[in-house]
């Protein structure tokens, strides 16, 4: 059992006349228990963790990416998810120790309120809500042009672009599958990130072979930095959206199954097997043709890489599993846009009929349509690769102020702070995760900082008219 932050010095009410809800009063392996009711049940085990962490990731970064990646950066590319992977690491460090003192639904919002105030907290809460929903959205769509590459590919022609079609067919049908309960979205979620990885490391390994002159006669690797250095770290803003995921693990962490040691394992696990697939990916890639024709294929650069080394079957294959890899991210990123919106709602930052839980599948069900809705209206719009630039910066921020969040706890030391985990190097890691993850924003596009300054200043502003008076603070 993990003691938790009571609210002692919670106050105050929102515009409906709501307070915060009640901290739990026990926090066991398999539940988290309220006086009158189970809040979660926890069905989420280390495989489905890991799942949850490496199916979001492991979406856009491999299929979507390579081919954007080496026309800005060329071989360097390599370096540039080296470097977002690296970033997620330092921050996925200090996001372990503060999961496993407070393992509760709501992730990096929930540690920011308790250890820095209330108006950081909905700031990032509802940033990270609105981000998710961007970033599902760009999974969603993503999912549809390959199965709309998937029906160019088999040569049948379809009198419109079926895209946004199929988009809204699986985020409604993802949304009403979270619905029916996590262990079903887990189960499915283990499936799909199973079969993608079996799929991708038969296919890099042949690649990585065939490169090094196993199977055919070798590449001559071309000049690394062939587009300057500083391209290097823009593109690291632009694919840093792939490391989304294992922040992702900890929004669910209230239905972790054995969070003081699956949490940790499952955030830095993620994270070291995305990362080495990025990079090998982009070895593979740039060997079969080189950064520059390479970058002219655009988000389809892996399938014309597939079909370079193996023909039709290669290019289907990819294709097929690039349909998996987007499947999984959107998953994964609804059934977390929907626990963001639990912990807003039972803190009184949203209407408290949000956190509702159904009593037959255990889900909160007015959370997931409340961000299952919005992410159909995204799909619709079509536009979503700004979209996705706003979720990287949303994230960004979110994962700075966790950074910082764990050294105030620390500093401040509150009695109900008993991580089971303690992040190593400390004060050097956290401090180093807060100004890498800050830094990266300087790279982003004007426009995307732009929106996403925007919408943080949108969260305050209905943080101040809605819940203003109310004050969320652990015993400190």
């Amino acid at each position: 059992m993990v003691d938790q932050p009571v609210d002692a010095d919670a106050a105050g009410e929102n515009i409906a006349g709501e307070v915060p809800a009640e901290e739990p009063e026990a926090v066991t392996d398999d539940a988290v228990v309220h006086d009158d009711n189970v809040e979660l049940e926890r069905t989420i085990g280390l495989v489905g963790g890991l799942a949850i962490g490496i199916g979001t990731m492991i979406g856009a970064g491999i299929f979507v990416f390579p081919g954007l990646a080496a026309a800005n950066a060329g071989l360097a590319a390599t370096l540039s998810f080296a470097i977002g992977g690296l970033i997620a690491l330092l921050v996925a460090l200090p996001t372990s120790e503060l999961a496993t003192a407070m393992p509760r639904s709501g992730g990096g919002y929930y540690f920011i309120s308790r250890g820095m105030g209330t108006a950081y907290g909905a700031i990032v809460g509802l940033g990270l809500w609105l981000g998710l929903m961007f970033a599902s959205a760009f999974y969603l769509v993503g999912l549809g042009h390959y199965a709309s590459a998937v029906f160019a590919e088999l040569n049948v022609a379809l009198p419109f672009s079926p895209v946004i079609g199929i988009g809204l067919l699986f985020g409604a049908a993802l949304t009403a599958l979270s619905i029916g309960g996590t262990e079903n979205t887990a189960k499915i979620q283990n499936v799909v990130v199973g079969v993608l990885l079996v799929v991708l490391t038969g296919f890099l390994s042949y690649g990585v072979l065939d490169a090094v002159g196993v199977f055919g006669g070798g590449t001559v690797p071309e000049q690394f930095f062939s587009r300057g250095y500083f391209r290097v770290l823009t593109t690291a803003a632009l694919v840093f959206t792939s490391y989304l995921g294992f922040a992702q693990v900890a929004t669910v962490a209230g239905e972790i199954k054995q969070p003081g040691r699956n949490l940790p394992l499952a955030m830095v696990g993620s994270v070291l097997i995305v990362t080495v697939f990025y990079v090998v990916t982009i070895f593979v890639a740039t060997s079969a043709f080189g950064a520059e024709r390479l970058g002219e294929f655009g988000e389809t650069a892996m399938v014309e890489v597939a079909r370079e080394f193996l023909g039709l079957p290669g290019a289907v294959a990819i294709l097929g599993a690039g349909l998996l890899a987007t499947f999984s991210s959107a998953n994964a990123s609804i059934l977390s846009a929907s626990r963001a919106v639990y912990a807003l709602s039972r803190d009184a930052l949203l209407p408290r009929k949000a956190s509702e839980v159904n009593l037959r599948y255990g889900t909160p069900h007015i959370a997931l349509l409340s961000a299952g809705g919005p992410i159909l209206v995204l799909v619709a719009t079509g536009r979503v690769e700004l979209l996705a630039e706003v979720a990287s910066f949303l994230h960004l921020i979110m994962y700075g102020l966790m950074c910082i969040a764990l050294l105030v706890l620390r500093r401040r030391n509150p009695e109900w702070y008993s991580p089971s985990y303690r992040v190593p190097g400390y004060p050097v890691v956290p401090a180093v995760g807060a100004l890498a993850s800050f830094g990266l924003i300087v790279f982003m596009q004007p426009a995307s900082i732009a929106i996403g300054v925007v919408v943080m200043l949108a969260s305050y502003l209905w943080y101040r008219y809605y819940a203003g008076d109310v004050t969320l603070k652990g015993d400190i």
